[in-house]
């Protein structure tokens, strides 16, 4: 009798897109595959794909080559499935004979019939969005025990110029608010203690439902859960952080006072070229209210460098934009055309050499700022939570403040005193190299 199917997932892109591999995994294990990590022991990889940006794409196209050497041993089959394959679909298909077949984002619960009639020799596609996954889909985590991301809904209805993403996932559709309370308590009762809530955009929570108001409700619900220390709000469009939000934030101890808010731009006329409903004068004052209610506050965003029709002096106001907004974090991209979305067909391309110094320069500012953000930190005590030992120097532990988002926004760097993963422990802050700050625990 033959033993089970082995199958690895190699999760590609953002927070969402993990939080899909995990559910894929968790329908995958009630059908009787088993999960493997060591891709030279799987009989199926499974690439969870990025097609957000050139350099995504690009990512993509390779893990999948890289992966289909594996076929030359164990591996029978390899899929594609994501944003990617939704994007390109059949003409991913035709372009690279070693993919076996196709599922895209909102196909995610056919995975399993997907990888049986590869197995059988069939090349299946799934892109028309009939298999959504339940509201209430299990999950596998990925991240460390006491950290997870939580979802909140998919899609997008912005429609901002530059953006391929609502064509890739569809409108906006907020989840339940009893599925995501269900969902945190059952991470919750596992060990999560930090949860970070994503989205396409968090502020548009509820609003394809009716209901106003939705994500400070939401939150309220979420912050009653036992076990909960910290809620995160990751990709809060500024234009709908309202007073309801930032009283929320202000008032309640288990939210993180820290938000991440993709700004794009410091130059009206580009920020209006984007398709974005804010300006630059409104973003500081957004900024100066945060800052003015909750007080120690830690403010990250992003931005796009080179869109078409930037000129110099628009670059010049991102800058002047970026050295008054004087963000905790930030980070850049070079304009990347994407076809099929209204920028794409501006007039005033930019041309990449100057896309890559512009790029160079607001990075080269961004760090300076940084810099005096970390020296002013030095000296002060906080909550860190132990997210593991360092790779490089395992008598080092990495930890993590309410100021620091996992994965993106470095660690703090102790001495090994043997603390588990998930141990919140008093750390006094001594130094920093680079984005990672030095500390010491505090008896």
């Amino acid at each position: 009798m033959p033993g089970p199917i082995n199958v690895a997932i190699v999760s590609l892109g953002c927070a969402k897109n993990l939080v899909d591999s995990e559910s894929v995994s968790a329908l995958l294990i009630e059908e009787n595959f088993h999960l493997v990590t060591d891709l030279a022991e799987a009989d199926v990889i499974i690439v969870n794909t990025c097609g957000f940006i050139d350099s995504a794409k690009e990512e993509s196209i390779v893990k999948l080559l890289e992966m289909a050497a594996y076929k030359q041993k164990k591996c029978r089959v390899l899929l594609a499935a994501g944003c990617l394959a939704q994007r390109y679909g059949k003409e991913l298909l035709e372009q690279m004979p070693e993919i076996d077949g196709i599922f895209g984002t909102n196909d995610l619960s056919v995975a399993a019939l997907a990888i049986r009639r590869a197995l059988a020799g069939k090349r299946p596609v799934y892109l028309q969005g009939k298999y959504s996954l339940p509201d209430d889909a299990p999950r596998l985590l990925s991240t460390p025990g006491h950290t997870a991301y939580l979802k909140i809904a998919e899609g997008c209805s912005n429609r901002c110029t530059y953006c391929a993403i609502p064509a890739i996932r569809g409108p906006y559709r907020s989840r339940s608010v009893s599925a995501l309370v269900a969902e945190a308590s059952s991470l919750a009762e596992k060990g999560v203690k930090e949860l970070n809530l994503i989205a396409q955009d968090i502020t548009l929570y509820g609003s394809d439902l009716g209901e106003e108001g939705g994500l400070p409700l939401l939150l309220e619900k979420l912050a009653g859960i036992s076990g909960i220390k910290w809620l995160r709000l990751l990709y809060a469009y500024p234009e709908r952080v309202d007073t309801g939000i930032i009283e929320i934030m202000a008032d309640n101890d288990k939210i993180c006072h820290y938000l991440d808010l993709p700004m794009q731009h410091g130059s009206n006329r580009i920020l209006k070229q984007m398709g974005r409903k804010t300006t630059s004068d409104s973003l500081l004052s957004l900024l100066a209210r945060l800052r003015s209610k909750v007080k120690d506050i830690v403010l990250r965003s992003s931005f796009i460098v080179g869109f078409p029709g930037e000129t110099d002096n628009d670059f010049k106001q991102l800058l002047s934009f970026l050295e008054e907004a004087c963000l905790d974090r930030a980070v850049f991209f070079a304009y990347s055309r994407e076809e099929g979305t209204p920028a794409a067909r501006l007039p005033d391309q930019v041309p990449q050499h100057i896309k890559r110094e512009r790029l160079e320069a607001a990075l080269s500012l961004q760090s300076s700022i940084a810099e005096r953000k970390q020296k002013a930190l030095v000296g002060s005590c906080f909550e860190a939570i132990v997210d593991g030992l360092s790779a490089q120097d395992p008598g080092y532990m990495l930890l993590r403040t309410y100021m620091q988002a996992p994965e993106v926004d470095g660690y703090i760097r102790v001495r090994n005193n043997g603390a588990k993963a998930g141990t919140v422990l008093p750390v006094k802050i001594t130094g920093y190299e680079g984005y990672d700050l030095l500390g010491e625990i505090m008896q």
